[in-house]
């Protein structure tokens, strides 16, 4: 494990404020830390985040608190006191990043929203994610990435065609914000650091990044009218694309969006002569005649188990996998070779295999040095570092830390 210190990551000697709690605004501040930033977490003290009680546990240990703050340095503080806000305001000149995720107004009222905290450090970048946006007529109504899914038309796009609307498994708004929320941070540090030192305000809601992902169907509807409604596994623009059950029981999913693929799957499935097919020559022909074309698939699929069909697909070079199970996931060969997860010793749950970090830099890559700490566990050191060590006790004392 390379130490905090280490200068040979990319954004050793960044210091990022992570003051957000749940998890888009966080998941920003630890792909920051994954490449080297000192991410001080402030949490509240005898609380922190609600993220340590959110989800599964083990030992009594959330476990998504280990991966969504790992790297980082936590720090309890009570914002809400003179005493803690001052401790911030200490903070934030030796700071590069503040990222926040407090409904808006809420920071102004305790005196560090944006312009008071530029005031101490203009080079400053703060990143301020909420669920709608510092503007709007639903600029200081609170909610989470549930509405984003909902309002954006994610919802109403996914899911089965005879079923109702139907909201992601796992936080895709919130995660999908949280890279852009990165994206953002190193774009405004790279125009600070070449231009005139200036930092910046970033306004980030949880429904506009959801919005880039949806846009060919945002276009349909601008240019053609189209609702859009929700078609399972299959799509809009391309055809075929599904899923499909084997004969053991076991489902393959098939993409086939170029012309040269569906030739491949056709030959795989000895049925060469459907690629001169007037229903299924051209795209929009298949698109047309999906169902029938599905049916052929599935009927071939479903003679043969899964392995077997994989293997004719790779023989024909035509574009499908396997649908894995989550242990399969965990197994599968491709991702032990690439090393899609990095086993890190937690000091409560011992070895835990993490998702590793996802972008592969050839000369700086990223790290997972250490899985999320306990809470408050580095907040001698911090107040150290500030020179305010001798003023611990009564700092505690009084709830401040």
């Amino acid at each position: 494990m390379r130490s905090r210190a280490d200068g040979s990551l990319p954004l050793a000697g960044v210091r990022v404020l992570d003051l957000a709690t749940m998890m888009a605004a966080p998941a920003t501040a630890c792909y920051l830390g994954e490449f080297g930033a000192d991410v001080i977490k402030v949490e509240k003290p005898k609380e922190g985040d609600p993220q340590r009680a959110w989800g599964t546990r083990k030992g009594g240990q959330a476990l998504f608190w280990k991966a969504i703050s790992r790297n980082k340095r936590s720090l309890t503080l009570d914002l809400r006191t003179a005493d803690g806000a001052d401790i911030l305001r200490r903070l934030v000149p030796t700071a590069d990043v503040v990222i926040a995720n407090f409904r808006p107004g809420t920071l102004e009222a305790w005196g560090l929203g944006y312009d008071d905290l530029a005031g101490l450090n203009p080079g400053l970048v703060m990143l301020e994610v909420s669920a709608f946006g510092r503007r709007g007529a639903l600029a200081r109504r609170p909610g989470f990435g549930t509405l984003a899914e909902a309002r954006s038309g994610f919802a109403h796009l996914n899911g089965d065609p005879a079923g109702p609307p139907t909201l992601p498994n796992m936080g895709l708004a919130d995660g999908v914000a949280g890279v852009m929320g990165a994206f953002a941070v190193m774009v405004a540090l790279y125009h600070r650091d070449r231009g005139d030192g200036l930092g910046q305000r970033i306004d980030l809601n949880l429904c506009d990044p959801v919005l880039r992902l949806l846009e060919p169907s945002l276009l349909d509807w601008d240019q053609l009218r189209m609702r859009g409604e929700r078609t399972g596994s299959r799509s809009v623009h391309v055809a075929p694309r599904n899923v499909y059950r084997c004969g053991d029981n076991r489902w393959v999913a098939l993409s086939a969006s170029a012309p040269s693929i569906v030739r491949r799957v056709f030959a795989a499935i000895g049925r060469p002569e459907l690629a001169d097919d007037a229903r299924f020559a051209t795209n929009e022909a298949r698109l047309a005649h999906t169902e029938e074309l599905d049916r052929i698939l599935a009927t071939w699929m479903a003679a043969r188990p899964s392995a077997e069909v994989i293997e004719e697909m790779e023989r024909a070079q035509a574009a499908v996998g396997p649908v894995h199970d989550i242990p399969e996931v965990m197994a599968d060969a491709n991702a032990q070779d690439r090393e899609a997860f990095v086993t890190v010793l937690d000091p409560d749950l011992g070895p835990m295999r993490l998702v590793n970090v996802a972008a592969r830099l050839s000369r700086t890559p990223g790290v997972v040095r250490h899985t999320g700490p306990r809470l408050g566990a580095h907040t001698e050191e911090i107040l150290a570092e500030l020179g305010l060590l001798d003023r611990l006790e009564s700092l505690r004392a009084a709830g401040v830390v």
